[in-house]
């Protein structure tokens, strides 16, 4: 169905096209040209395209948007109820006063020092890696880099056997698969509830195992974290466990992948972060900020309220689009254009406010440390192929693989 102009009518629905889930911002421009806040009848939601409006949907509506167990069970999926009871208890989606308590506590665990004490180890990981495959002249970056780099670091920063790390990435993406779309697969609900159920369970013994071995890793400290002599109960440690596993690496495989394709297809800024080593803390806002890996989460409006001159109803559903806000241009001067010194660069890749991005340090620094190396130590890195695969994941974009070529 097109409209009278012959264009398709407006719809994040379009994601599901490859081609414009290979590149949504033609899209995302019509919508914030044409309707900015717009009422999507495909998905019963708003969707939200400009900066500002989505930085007042993050300030103003509700994150807690999960029905519980019982709940679902009263609308006939009750099956699903495994999934809720985790989901229910992340703090992904609370609101305040259980999401001030919940983050409180994983922050009081999940310290700026515990993320920087991984530099060096982080770095070591990655010249291994790379190290695997330097003899030869292409990779594919995604199976080589991208996926298992941030996997062994969340298993050896949790405290678990770093021979899981497989397991924990394929966990991490059948979880993400929730997360990013907006219509599950029905044939994958049964897959998605193994994961989950054997997910809980292998944290849960190690919470257990933690409590008679302690060991210095993220399990221990979540479960033995105290504010004003509050602390987590188990089922929220795991459930806060497994959001922190999953955020921490599908935003850091993503952020590798889509970046290293973007300075790939603009080889002069590829070569000018060469020259110019310590671009890197800008060069990777900038590359969060052109192809963010979260494009968009839900709200619920609270109550009857303005967006952009638009009236939304209590309890309406809200689409925030942040890879549509970070290339808004009345933020961003000419935001189509890549520009790794670009300054007063404050996108929305890892959200905003109280639900900033948990594991934003520590995806940073894996992409700093990355993205340097397989910049300074593979000379003429370059597309093996034009065209790459996105996955089909609406919410969280990434690569399904980054094939490259290069010298030795």
């Amino acid at each position: 169905m097109a409209t009278s102009s012959g264009s398709p009518p407006l719809s994040l629905f379009h994601l599901l096209d490859p081609e414009v889930l290979a590149n949504p911002y033609p899209l995302y421009a019509r919508l914030r040209t044409e309707d900015p806040v717009h009422w999507d009848p495909y998905l019963h939601a708003w969707v939200v395209t400009r900066y500002a409006d989505v930085v007042q949907v993050f300030q103003q509506m509700s994150a807690d948007r999960t029905p519980s167990p019982e709940r679902l069970a009263a609308l006939g999926m009750g099956r699903l109820g495994p999934i809720a009871a985790v989901m229910v208890r992340q703090m992904l989606f609370l609101d305040p006063p259980e999401h001030t308590r919940v983050r409180g506590l994983a922050a009081a665990a999940f310290t700026p020092r515990r993320v920087d004490h991984l530099r060096e180890r982080i770095q070591e990981i990655t010249d291994t890696l790379i190290d695997a495959v330097v003899g030869g002249r292409q990779m594919d970056v995604m199976d080589a880099i991208a996926n298992p780099l941030p996997a062994i670091v969340t298993a050896e920063m949790f405290g678990m056997p770093s021979g899981d790390h497989r397991m924990l990435k394929d966990w991490s993406q059948d979880f993400a698969e929730m997360l990013g779309n907006f219509q599950h697969n029905p044939g994958r609900i049964a897959h998605v509830l193994a994961s989950v159920e054997a997910m809980s369970t292998y944290f849960r013994d190690l919470v257990r195992q933690q409590a008679d071995k302690p060991t210095e890793g993220l399990i221990n400290a979540f479960a033995t974290a105290e504010v004003d002599g509050d602390r987590f109960t188990e089922e929220e440690v795991v459930a806060n466990i497994i959001v922190t596993m999953v955020g921490g690496q599908e935003t850091t495989t993503n952020l590798i992948g889509n970046g290293l394709l973007t300075l790939l297809r603009n080889p002069d800024q590829l070569q000018r972060l060469r020259d110019e080593p310590t671009l890197i803390p800008s060069a990777v806002e900038e590359l969060l900020r052109y192809e963010s890996p979260s494009q968009h989460t839900a709200r619920i409006a609270r109550t009857d309220l303005e967006l952009g001159g638009t009236a939304i109803r209590e309890r309406d559903a809200v689409i925030a689009v942040m890879g549509a806000a970070n290339r808004d241009p009345e933020r961003f001067p000419d935001p189509d254009r890549l520009d790794l010194g670009r300054t007063e660069n404050r996108h929305l890749a890892f959200a905003w406010a109280s639900h900033f991005c948990f594991g934003a340090r520590l995806a940073r620094l894996e992409g700093q440390i990355v993205l340097t190396s397989l910049v300074q130590r593979l000379p003429e890195l370059r597309l093996a192929s034009p065209k790459v695969e996105w996955r089909p994941n609406l919410g969280l974009r990434g690569l399904v693989a980054l094939p490259v070529e290069f010298k030795t």
